[in-house]
């Protein structure tokens, strides 16, 4: 289905001009009739009374950032995408069968006065009546999507909770609302879709020998040191799925990011233990390089001679006072160590 833009002038206003002055003719024609006795002016005028609301019915008006979709007896005829008042055929109908799906997302909020309405005809004893007040036009706007937080396994098989944000706009009504049944609840199931095959490429944290690119060469590629990587393939993935219904995504985002519940105490304890790893190999390797910097100075200064023994036991002591925990507790020796 390929969209038909109305071009048509802002010629609401004269339609409205015109058909009041003919009303008030008709009234003024319905009296001269009573007075003057003539049949075919009253009748003309009675039945512009009684038919003349119609002409009203044909008056749109679009905002900015707004359109219609307008049907003639079940033809596509054309879109409003430009704001103004307008005049259309009367008997042209809006369509838009997403007009009542309420996501969580901008824009998606229950309309004030019609909710007034609605409790003022419930309270005057009109409970069994619903009134149809959702507005049929199409919002051209960006909006933000947020689905809620999905449980997915990583490419290592662990469990994480992750949630995205999705900036998103229509940009052909006619495919919005023609070529799939409601839009958007077309595009909250493929960002649901797209977010579970991208993540399942990659580990949550950086893992050896894991290929995030598929060219085959493993890489450091993971959801959280590349969330913004993981992002935009998240974008082009929803951006193919959604073609198809006329929209844009304009950007995606990584809003929430953890280990699911179940596994959260145990790869912490997993975190915590590789940065104690790589904590004490910082340590002995610089407590290596004090040592060596110190024979280094005893030698080059010559304060002290010390034989092989005498080296190993001064290694031993540095390492042991270096490497250690707590504070060393130094023991003096007033003897000989043989």
């Amino acid at each position: 289905m390929n969209e038909k833009v109305i071009k048509k002038k802002n010629n609401g206003f004269p339609v409205l001009i015109l058909t009041i002055l003919l009303y008030l003719a008709a009234f003024a024609g319905v009296a001269f009739a009573a007075i003057n006795e003539n049949i075919i002016v009253g009748i003309i005028s009675v039945l512009w009374i009684l038919f003349g609301w119609i002409m009203f019915l044909g008056l749109k008006v679009i905002k900015p950032q707004e359109a219609l979709v307008l049907t003639l007896f079940g033809k596509y005829v054309g879109s409003l995408k430009y704001d103004g008042f307008y005049f259309v055929n009367p008997f042209c109908t809006a369509v838009n069968p997403a007009a009542k799906t309420k996501l969580n997302q901008s824009g998606d909020v229950d309309n004030n006065s019609a909710k007034g309405l609605n409790q003022l005809f419930k309270g005057a004893g009109e409970a069994s009546a619903e009134m149809d007040l959702t507005s049929k036009k199409i919002s051209l706007k960006a909006m933000t999507l947020s689905n809620s937080k999905q449980k997915i396994n990583d490419c290592l098989g662990n469990p994480i909770e992750i949630g995205i944000a999705v900036i998103w706009k229509v940009v052909d009504t006619a495919k919005a609302v023609f070529d799939v049944d409601n839009y958007k609840e077309f595009l909250s199931l493929q960002c649901d879709s797209a977010l579970r095959n991208i993540v399942r490429l990659y580990p949550y944290d950086v893992a050896p020998n894991v290929d995030t690119t598929g060219d085959g060469v493993a890489d450091e590629g993971s959801l959280r040191g590349s969330s913004e990587v993981v992002a935009e393939r998240i974008r082009k993935e929803i951006q193919s799925k959604v073609e198809a219904a006329g929209i844009e995504i304009i950007e995606a985002r990584i809003t929430y990011l953890a280990y699911a519940p179940e596994i959260a105490a145990v790869m912490l304890q997993r975190q915590q233990a590789s940065a104690i790893i790589d904590a004490r190999k910082m340590i002995v390797d610089s407590a290596v390089g004090m040592v060596e910097m110190a024979l280094s100075k005893l030698n080059e200064t010559q304060l002290v001679t010390l034989d092989e023994e005498r080296k190993a036991a001064m290694v031993s002591n540095l390492l042991v006072v270096l490497c250690g925990n707590k504070d060393a507790q130094p023991v003096v020796n007033s003897g000989s160590i043989y």
